[in-house]
């Protein structure tokens, strides 16, 4: 039977070296390979950037990134793995996990319960629907890797959200970072934040201050019109089509 890869997410060491060796105990029964294990979400997304990994277990209260903020980054892979949350704490609901199909392990995780949790991967990984359930705001940052570093974007930095050629950038009012979401993967998962202005460009509501009349083009009679934003000199043309929905938001 194929060997299923593991990512180890845990921000106590002690209980990454358990988990290890109950893997290793379970060996002759199930065959794992840890391929990288991480104090906190951001560590494990570093770690794993060029890695292939089967299945995720995951410690939901750690620093910088939780386990429940962690698995919506995982599912955003093009392979996402399976998740098991791993957790000391009865009140993150343990019934949702059961409802869900999520699995989860208790600590002080038992070998034998271990071993139930991996066979259960086999059957699929959890998708974004199911993960939803127990996350129902989502993700609260958007990923993006510079130079093998991973950077977190609050979703409420973003100014505006733009495709061009490959790649999405997203514009904060410091900098600009290259994402790996589509701009459609986008719209669909923050919709109530964005509003598209054009085919190219979704813009936080927030963020609009006004508008502004553009130059108009050579031998056009209507005019064009153009976003300002707060914060920033940027300014964003609007379609026609898109006009009167945006002129709206502004005005309400």
């Amino acid at each position: 039977m194929t060997t299923l890869r593991i990512l180890l997410v845990d921000d106590e060491a002690p209980a990454r070296t358990r988990m290890r060796n109950l893997l290793d105990d379970l060996a002759p029964q199930f065959a794992t390979e840890v391929v990288a294990e991480a104090g906190d979400g951001i560590e494990a997304l570093e770690r794993i950037e060029n890695a292939v990994i089967d299945v995720a277990l995951v410690d939901i209260r750690m620093p910088r990134m939780d386990g429940l903020q962690l698995a919506l980054q995982l599912t955003r892979r093009p392979n996402p793995p399976a998740i098991i949350f791993v957790t000391a704490f009865d009140q993150y609901a343990v019934k949702a996990f059961d409802l869900s199909a999520v699995d989860y392990l208790l600590k002080p995780v038992r070998s034998q319960r271990l071993l139930e949790a991996l066979h259960k991967v086999r059957q699929g990984a959890p998708g974004m629907a199911t993960l939803q359930k127990l996350v129902p705001d989502g993700r609260r940052q958007l990923r993006s890797t510079e130079r093998g570093r991973v950077i977190l974007i609050p979703i409420e930095e973003v100014l505006f959200l733009r495709a061009e050629q490959k790649y999405v950038t997203a514009r904060t009012v410091a900098a600009e970072h290259l994402l790996e979401d589509s701009l459609l993967q986008l719209e669909s998962e923050f919709g109530e934040r964005f509003v598209r202005v054009h085919r190219n460009c979704l813009v936080a509501v927030a963020a609009m201050a006004g508008y502004e009349r553009a130059a108009d083009e050579e031998g056009e009679s209507e005019p064009h019109w153009q976003l300002l934003l707060r914060g920033v000199g940027d300014k964003i043309p609007v379609s026609r089509r898109q006009w009167p929905v945006v002129k709206a938001l502004i005005k309400s």
